[in-house]
């Protein structure tokens, strides 16, 4: 496909078959992305396009050609992705020995033709001699494509191109042949514009091979450029591991096989020595080491990885070694899901390009009528034959609408792209759109503005006089003891409470041994109990009715407040501790709150949890509005009463609870740790979990729509100049066909500019709190 006009017919041809919903082809892919019935085989598909024309191949899902094998099935009810190419595509036409081939004989021509001092005896016949090949075989696949449209009845961008070489050409041969311009001895002056010569004869060889030459040319950039404008997709798709090697469960070592990623199986286990990538999704069996996601997230700080930690394929293990249990393979994993959804992105269009691709479909023809009507006006005022016929090809060469077809999906495609080397994944470019119109942004609390991981935040010691125990103030027993003893207890239970309490116990570990529990019990609801050091030892919930002394009973209403929850460490049926945990909020939280609201944008906390732990949590964001206990259904019906009172509103959130809201709202945006829910019924998905990539979605989003309005500018604005310049006599074709294939390279080069979109530097708030995770865990003596 070379232009919108060729989009349209492809388009066509696919939703005029029975059992499609829908077609959307993308010039700047080569792709088509088809709707249908059960009944309709990808085969049919490629037979309709090659009845239009063109060529196309089925593409194979993601993930097929490192782990798996393709699971789409051709028969579903599904959206297939197809290559919609011509033969003589950007590949073929432009290929760069063609294009030296032309050079090599084209510019002869263009000199002579230019330079009167340069002209000998005879010139203009060693110039039609290297012409010849230049219109026949240089231009042949434009000549192809013309009459393959006019067989279809239509007419594309080859059509132009074609009439107006061979319009000079046939021209030039005249004049040779029948209109003296063969004499030996004939110099012919050379005019940027058209003119007629007052009677001498006048060839047009230069333009005929010029037009080619710069059009090949032209072709071959803007093929390289497009190129580049998918790479952000290939280097997703060449990230994953080629092989792996297996590793023996029975013998507990690598068998030292290396096998093919396609061969391995969910549940089989597999090594990842230092150096090497994560060959697919999987849990850590065993070992410990460092993984590098900086390639799959764009996250740059290592992540720590041990048993039961789980990876993502090609991930890069950067120090030990791994033994890994495979959970998902092919097109089931992390690295799939994302390759397919940034090429389903890629694959479908913007109003603004339905729009476009609407004014191309009428566009060629109306070319055609305004050069015929060229033609006749200047016959009709007595120009001589010369004169009229240049017009007229200037005017079919200078109006190809390239950069009107390319003008939208290319920035589409560098913006995507760009996006997912960012982390952040974008379901289309009607998410871009709506980004734009965005005005208030709805929080999720849990797993969204938090981490939805539970953390120690405050540990209140309660001394004791009587010297039992260690370094408090009164002889009691410190913070740290405190932890080392209630982590023993908690070593043995999986509530998050225990997990939460055996960590800050590990960050505070000195060089004392880790102490032991005996006589584990756990009370579903009320805490556990062990011994240890000859104590027994609970970490439970307050007593009902229970006295505490004031300090610990301050610690509890402070929890209470802040919207924690507390435990009471005893000693010994002894109250000596109360710890506050909860969950923390994400350490860019409270920037990306402050900077939505400098774009314009209102931040809103909508959570399930207790209006205490949700004002917390937003006080510390820096939220003023909030909708505490609210219900999946109260979300999506928040969201339904905003959308009424006119605001465009995006939905934040993580889990199936989120996943109504989401949908309802004008712009979902899912956490890339979320559920498949919430990431399936969202607009965008923030790979690598920070709420960062929300602003940095709000930035790449101006930037593309300010580079689609400059493009469509200049490529309305090109045609609206060029024209009726060429109409009137003030552009030769060979000067057309400059003009026609700069601007179609300009609008490629300014959507390339965004693969060079940079982050914001995180700046420090103007007012307000540090992120709660960047804050220490406190710790009371009283």
């Amino acid at each position: 496909m070379t232009c919108a006009a060729c989009v349209g017919r492809v388009e066509r041809k696919l939703t005029r078959l029975d059992g499609v919903t829908s077609a959307a082809v993308n010039l700047a892919t080569g792709r088509a992305h088809v709707g249908h019935a059960p009944g309709i085989t990808v085969d049919r598909l490629v037979e309709t396009v090659e009845q239009a024309g063109y060529t196309a191949r089925r593409v194979a899902p993601p993930g097929a050609g490192s782990a798996g094998t393709p699971h789409a099935d051709t028969t579903a009810p599904a959206t297939d992705a197809t290559d919609a190419t011509d033969t003589d595509g950007p590949g073929d036409v432009a290929d760069l020995g063609r294009l030296l081939t032309t050079a090599y004989l084209a510019l002869p021509v263009i000199f002579l033709s230019m330079v009167p001092a340069a002209q000998f005896d005879a010139w203009q016949w060693l110039c039609f001699a290297l012409s010849t090949p230049v219109v026949l075989w240089s231009a042949l696949p434009f000549h192809r494509r013309a009459v393959r449209g006019l067989r279809h009845g239509t007419a594309t961008m080859d059509t132009l191109v074609s009439l107006g070489v061979s319009a000079s050409y046939a021209w030039s041969c005249y004049a040779l042949f029948l209109g003296g311009a063969g004499d030996p001895g004939m110099r012919m002056d050379f005019s940027p514009v058209p003119r007629a010569d007052d009677g001498t004869p006048h060839v047009y060889l230069e333009a005929a091979v010029a037009v080619t030459l710069f059009v090949l040319a032209g072709r071959w950039l803007e093929g390289r450029a497009r190129s580049g404008s998918g790479a952000a997709l290939r280097a997703l798709a060449e990230l994953g591991a080629r092989d792996v090697e297996l590793y023996d469960t029975v013998g507990g070592t690598g068998t030292g096989t290396r096998v093919p990623v396609a061969e391995l199986g969910v549940g089989q286990h597999f090594l990842v020595r230092p150096g090497e990538k994560v060959a697919t999704d999987g849990e850590v069996v065993s070992g410990h080491s460092t993984l590098d996601l900086s390639l799959v997230t764009g996250e740059s700080a290592p992540v720590e990885a041990g048993p039961g930690t789980r990876v993502v394929g090609a991930a890069v293990n950067s120090s030990g070694l791994l033994v890994v249990r495979a959970t998902a393979v092919g097109a089931d994993t992390q690295l799939a899901r994302i390759t397919r959804l940034v090429t389903d992105a890629q694959a479908r269009k913007a109003r603004a390009q339905r729009l476009a691709d609407a004014v191309s479909m009428v566009f060629v023809p109306a070319v055609l009528a305004v050069a015929v009507a060229t033609c006749g006006f200047w016959l009709g005022a007595g120009a001589d034959a010369s004169a009229a016929a240049t017009a007229a090809a200037s005017v079919l060469v200078v109006a190809c609408p390239c950069a009107l077809g390319l003008a939208i999906p290319t920035a589409f495609l560098a913006a995507t792209g760009r996006g997912a080397q960012l982390g952040v994944l974008v379901r289309g470019p009607e998410a871009l759109e709506r980004l734009r119109r965005v005005d208030v942004m709805l929080f999720d609390k849990t797993g969204t503005l938090t981490t939805g991981r539970m953390t120690l935040h405050e540990t209140t010691v309660l001394g004791a006089p009587d010297g039992d125990g260690g370094p408090g103030d009164a002889g009691g027993p410190g913070a740290a003891e405190v932890l080392r003893v209630a982590a023993a207890v908690e070593a043995g239970s999986e509530h998050p409470v225990g997990r939460a309490v055996v960590a800050a116990a590990e960050r505070l570990a000195s060089t004392e041994a880790p102490a032991r529990a005996t006589d584990f019990r756990a009370e579903p609801g009320v805490g556990v109990t062990g011994r240890v050091a000859g104590r027994t030892v609970a970490v439970r919930r307050p007593r009902t009715g229970g006295a505490l002394p004031e300090p610990l009973a301050a610690a509890l209403r402070r929890a209470d407040a802040a919207g924690r929850t507390a435990v009471v460490v005893e000693f010994d049926a002894r109250p000596v501790a109360v710890l506050a945990l909860g969950d923390t909020l994400r350490p860019d939280a409270y920037r990306t709150v402050d900077t939505l609201r400098r774009q314009g944008i209102e931040p809103v906390l909508v959570s399930g949890d207790s209006r205490a732990a949700a004002e917390a949590a937003a006080r510390e964001a820096g939220i003023r509005t909030v909708h505490a206990e609210v219900t999946p259904e109260g979300k999506a019906a928040k969201v339904a009463e905003l959308r009424g009172r006119g605001r465009r509103v995006a939905m934040v959130g993580d889990g199936v609870n989120d996943a109504a809201a989401l949908a309802a709202a004008d712009l979902g945006i899912a956490m890339g740790s979320g559920t498949d829910a919430a990431i399936g019924a969202a607009d965008f998905t923030l790979v690598h979990g920070g709420l960062r990539g929300i602003t940095d979605a709000v930035r790449l989003t101006r930037r593309t729509l300010g580079t689609i309005r400059v493009n469509l500018l200049w490529a309305f604005g090109y045609n609206v100049v060029t024209v009726p310049l060429a109409a009137t006599g003030w552009l030769t074709p060979m000067f057309a066909g400059l003009a026609m294939s700069a601007s179609s390279l300009l609008v490629v080069g300014n959507s390339l500019r965004l693969r060079g979109f940079r982050p914001a530097p995180a700046a420090a708030p103007r007012t307000g709190p540090p992120p709660g995770a960047d804050r220490p865990v406190r710790s009371r003596l009283a």
